[in-house]
């Protein structure tokens, strides 16, 4: 009788693999980045604390055990876990229709689906996520997360606007005349702060500047602006009290959906700045680990009272920055932020609410990709139409109505796009001598020239393959041909992830060339930004001109040898 062979390799954390070999130096790399980002975390937690609808202290005991937890049991080598700017919208959203109870409900929830989508091997279905559906959501969330910040910006003396955007908006409008000059003040220095002490200090944040400066101010002379402490009470010296949220059988099915786009996102967003790290460390992630540890992580954080978690990508790039090599970073991240919550909370009741709304400008600003909109723009009407409609659901209905009605439009447009770009027709001898030219029979490749080909449609769902197939560059040569000829149709992720290998490619020291491209994947290169990425040059009709150009190429290198 044989027994079921469970994988367990397959969840084997990051941190396990890199403790092999381990050392002092490393240790103390590793102290100074996760201090270094556990500062950093700090003002990020308590502000999207706030602005989820939860207390500051909520946010910071989300860091703090669910960094701790991801640290230990994830995917990434130094990836940094704990609230984010993503799920301010929807969990605000939770507690306005369920309360505080059900949002507990629906964290643990998602992370119940989170861990089996890492044992199923599932995990890999957020990769279907089309580019325009993610653009159009993180433009829709960084949108409502600034709207939300404006009352404590302007230091507004009105009741909390409500949910609805165009209501609040209507609110905010109304409540102009009762601006508080100084809150406004305030808000507009730590913004400036913000943005250009990272000019002159660059060791230290411009958010922490603006924290500790603005708090020093309000406490020295007592300026009449709201505070964590004349809002909240505080926030709690200790540690905080581990308690079993209230389950409620018949809220399972009204809360599903909620928990399916928060375990969505948080599989999206891990993911993506896992992938990010790796970019930066050159190491590969452990998909399956990493949302492993989301899972327990997002179970275990309603226990203090805390909200979803996922993966930092901000967080993780100061982590990397400065100087982290392994996890031990992010529970030293952890352990900084547990050691601040013990030893300095009493002062935390003078941080002024209009630095965190100026904090979380600056988060809505980064997180929008509002660069990206420029490149959707400029894409068939499809991927326009899928885009604009996702980013208007986001913030005229919710996140969840947002992402089910993208997706659905973009598996129609995917049908689409199969379909219309699928021949019958009857082989001519003129169709033979036209692909001659595209034929690598007999052809002279040199030594210092690889040719990569992509078969069928390169669309949302496949273009991880490409990074796969690329993932050591320096397995390639100086020259790099993608030959297209037999790539049926392209879409808007697509020609992202052709974009993404040219800059790698180029950091490297190395050239792509483009040849082949049929029909409807030659109008989607043509486009005036994906020709800046490649060169006009570099893009060739056929893989007998990409040839020619890559001999030109050689002939103009230096250190080549006759």
């Amino acid at each position: 009788m044989s027994r079921l062979a469970i994988p367990w390799a397959t969840w084997r954390p990051k941190l396990v693999e890199m403790l092999a070999g381990y050392d002092r130096k490393t240790f103390l790399a590793d102290l100074v980045a996760g201090i270094t980002v556990g500062v950093v975390a700090l003002p990020l937690a308590m502000a999207f604390g706030i602005a989820s609808g939860v207390s500051p202290q909520a946010g910071i005991y989300t860091a703090i055990l669910g960094g701790l937890v991801v640290a230990l049991l994830g995917g990434s080598s130094i990836q940094v876990s704990g609230p984010t700017g993503a799920f301010v919208v929807i969990v605000a959203g939770i507690i306005a229709a369920h309360g505080l109870s059900g949002l507990l409900m629906v964290t643990m929830m998602a992370g119940v689906i989170l861990i089996f989508l890492a044992v199923t091997g599932l995990g890999r279905t957020v990769r279907f996520v089309p580019r325009p559906v993610v653009i159009g959501f993180t433009n829709g969330i960084a949108l409502l997360i600034a709207s939300t910040q404006i009352k404590d910006f302007l230091g507004l003396a009105i009741p909390e606007p409500p949910s609805e955007f165009f209501g609040r908006m209507e609110a905010l409008l109304h409540g102009l005349p009762q601006w508080n000059p100084v809150a406004f003040a305030l808000a507009a220095g730590s913004l400036a702060t913000i943005l250009l002490a990272p000019r002159v200090v660059k060791r230290i944040p411009g958010s922490v500047i603006a924290l500790v400066v603005a708090t020093i101010v309000v406490a020295a002379f007592g300026m009449p602006v709201e505070t964590i402490g004349s809002k909240f009470g505080g926030i709690p010296s200790g540690l905080p009290p581990v308690r079993i949220p209230e389950f409620r059988a018949d809220l399972i099915l009204p809360l599903l959906p909620s928990a399916l786009t928060v375990a969505m996102l948080s599989a999206l967003e891990s993911l993506l700045s896992a992938v990010v790290a790796d970019s930066m460390t050159g190491d590969r992630h452990n998909p399956s680990a990493e949302l492993m540890g989301q899972g327990v992580a997002n179970i275990l954080t309603p226990l203090v009272g805390g909200i979803p978690v996922t993966g930092a990508i901000a967080r993780t790039a100061t982590n990397f920055r400065s100087g982290a090599r392994t996890p031990v970073s992010s529970v030293v991240h952890a352990l900084t932020l547990l050691v601040i919550v013990l030893l300095l909370a009493p002062l935390a009741t003078h941080i002024p609410l209009a630095t965190l709304a100026a904090v979380l400008f600056v988060v809505a600003y980064n997180m929008g990709e509002w660069r990206e909109i420029g490149s959707i723009w400029r894409l068939e009407w499809a991927d326009k139409s899928v885009w604009l409609l996702t980013f208007a659901l986001t913030v005229v209905a919710d996140l969840t109505i947002a992402v089910e009605v993208g997706m659905a439009l973009a598996a129609l447009l995917y049908i689409y796009r199969v379909t219309d770009t699928t021949i019958v027709s009857t082989l001519t001898q003129e169709i033979i001598e036209e692909g001659r030219v595209h034929m690598l029979q007999d052809r002279d490749v040199p030594p210092d020239v690889a040719i990569l080909r992509i078969l069928g449609p390169f669309l949302f769902g496949m273009t991880d393959k490409l990074a796969e197939a690329t993932a050591d560059l320096s397995q390639f040569p100086r020259i790099v041909i993608l030959r297209l000829r037999n790539m049926t149709a392209i879409d808007a992720t697509g020609l992202h992830a052709i974009e993404v290998l040219a800059e790698r490619l180029r950091a490297s020291g190395r050239t792509l060339i483009i040849c082949g491209a049929r029909q409807q994947p030659a109008a989607f290169l043509a486009q005036g930004a994906f020709v800046a990425h490649v060169g006009e040059r570099n893009i060739a009709p056929h893989v007998q001109a990409a040839l020619a150009r890559a001999n030109e190429i050689r002939a103009e290198w230096p250190d080549r040898v006759a």
